[in-house]
This record gives C-alpha cells, sequence and structure tokens, in this order.
C-alpha cells in the first residue's frame, strides 16, 4: 500500500446505538491520553477530521465519529437530524464513552452542536475550539436556504444532476481547491440511495431557531475557548469570527491565512498547530 493510501485511510470501526441512529466512530492515540472529541459540520463527515486528528493523537486520545444521518452513520427515512438532536447525540457519546471534562473541537454546525450540548445538556468540557462555526445569526447561504425551503423539489432530481449539484455546493467550501480524491470521498454518502434524500433532509430541518435558542448565552461560558478561522472563508466570513469572540468571555481569535471554509483541507498543518498550541497550553 503506497504512502498516499495509508494518509487517506479512514475507517469509523466502532458503533454506538443511539436514539436518532446509529453512530460510527473511532479512537485514535493512547488510551490513557488526555481526551478530545472532534465533531464535523455539514455537508461534510469526520473524514474532513483525519489529518489534525492524527497529529493530536501523538498527545491525546482523540474521538471521532460522524454525526447520524452523516457519512458511514445511519440515515433513514423520518431521521432526526437538526441540530437540536445532534446536541443530545454529542452529550450521550461523552457519557457513553465514559469522558471526564474533554476537550472538544468542533467546526461549521458542529459548533452549534457543541455549544448546545454544553449549555443546554449539561456536557462539561475542559477546554473548546471552534473553527468557522455556524454560532450566530443570521447565517444559512441563499443557496442553502433555497435547498431548505424546496427538499421535496430538489430530492427528485436525477442522480446524476444531484451528485453534479453536491460536489459543486462542497467544492465551494475550500479557498484553495479539494483534491479530486478528497472531493469524491465527501460526496459520495450522499450519493447512495439513502444519501440522497438524507442530503436534503438535513438541510430543511436546519434553521436558525437552534442557534437563537443560546445565542444569548455565550457569555456565560467559563472554560478556554479558541476560535480559528479560515481567512478567506466565504461561506461564514471571518468578521463573525470576531463577534463571536467578542462575546464569549477571554475567547482567543486566530485567523488562518489561505484558508476557505473547509481549514481542515485548506491549512491541515497551520490548524493542526493552534490546536496543540491551544489544548497543551
Amino acid at each position: 500500500m503506497t504512502a498516499a493510501r495509508v494518509s487517506d485511510s479512514w475507517d469509523l470501526d466502532r458503533t454506538y446505538a443511539g436514539p436518532t441512529g446509529t453512530v460510527r466512530w473511532a479512537a485514535l492515540g493512547p488510551a490513557d491520553a488526555p481526551p478530545v472529541v472532534l465533531v464535523h459540520g455539514t455537508p461534510f463527515s469526520s473524514y474532513v477530521w483525519r489529518a489534525p486528528a492524527r497529529a493530536l493523537s501523538r498527545e491525546h486520545r482523540v474521538y471521532v465519529w460522524d454525526l447520524p444521518g452523516y457519512g458511514v452513520s445511519e440515515m433513514r427515512a423520518g431521521q432526526d437530524v437538526s441540530l437540536a438532536a445532534q446536541g443530545r447525540v454529542l452529550a450521550e457519546l461523552i457519557g457513553h464513552w465514559g469522558l471526564d471534562r474533554p476537550a472538544v473541537v468542533a467546526h461549521d454546525f458542529g459548533g452549534c452542536v457543541a455549544l448546545r450540548a454544553h449549555l443546554l445538556h449539561g456536557a462539561v468540557y475542559e477546554r473548546l475550539a471552534l473553527v468557522d462555526p455556524v454560532a450566530l445569526a443570521p447565517w444559512g447561504s441563499p443557496t442553502y436556504r433555497l435547498l431548505g425551503a424546496h427538499a421535496d423539489v430538489f430530492g427528485q432530481l436525477p442522480p446524476p444532476l444531484h451528485r453534479a449539484l453536491v460536489r459543486e455546493y462542497v467544492s465551494s467550501a475550500s479557498h484553495r481547491g479539494l483534491a479530486p480524491a478528497v472531493l469524491d470521498r465527501l460526496v459520495a454518502p450522499w450519493c447512495t440511495e439513502e444519501g440522497r434524500p438524507a442530503f436534503y433532509r438535513q438541510i430543511e430541518q436546519n434553521d436558525q431557531r437552534y442557534t437563537d435558542e443560546i445565542q444569548g448565552r455565550y457569555g456565560e461560558l467559563e472554560l478556554p475557548v479558541l476560535i480559528c478561522w479560515g481567512a478567506e472563508d466565504t461561506w461564514i466570513p471571518v468578521a463573525r469570527g470576531h463577534e463571536l469572540a467578542a462575546a464569549i468571555p477571554g475567547a482567543e481569535l486566530r485567523p488562518i491565512e489561505g484558508a476557505g471554509h473547509l481549514v481542515q483541507e485548506d491549512a491541515p498543518a497551520e490548524l493542526a498547530g493552534e490546536l496543540i498550541r491551544f489544548l497543551t497550553s
């Protein structure tokens, strides 16, 4: 096996049967090392964390998972994949793993998931890092809102048109451009028989009320918070990072130059460096 194939391998070899569907997860690093939980956003999967996760696993026990309705976790009709449900799942998983005050690193709407688990469901973190998070209103691009408002219509697209739409959408998250193999890996879960309706389902179910419920409570956060933001993010501009840092007492904002919304793909080494510094400081 070539080095490239080794670096791209990503296997979630364990399962958790939760109320909203079976979650696939994995753990990297020494079993007795300080725990770190990574949370992905939409329309991605834990695969985007592969490079930072491996860097962090040298000194930490790193937990990675695909949210219900994403990646290789269960997808099914009628599934609750809302941000409200995902926040509960994260809190349940931390209990399932038996973690006491893990550090949490969350990207995109995973940021909302992590904040909801902490503020609404009693999940206790040692520290929290947010990477280009969905956390402040208003959010949702015009394309995102259009897809959510007409999920039943877009769900009827022929598979080739659906694949083209998803590829274009995922590609736009990167400033530097995604490698073809990476783009294929991120798009593939949404192009199966279960994945096509799941793509529109997760957009349809998520709206601003899930951040509205917690946005006024960010001043209550009493833990170290790092905010990393791709300086070239066109999905959520870095100005929102400055707003969020001002709303969280003591939060540190670290813009990452040359990176778009998918910082993990555009600048994995820079992001890993910031996270290692934060987690070990």
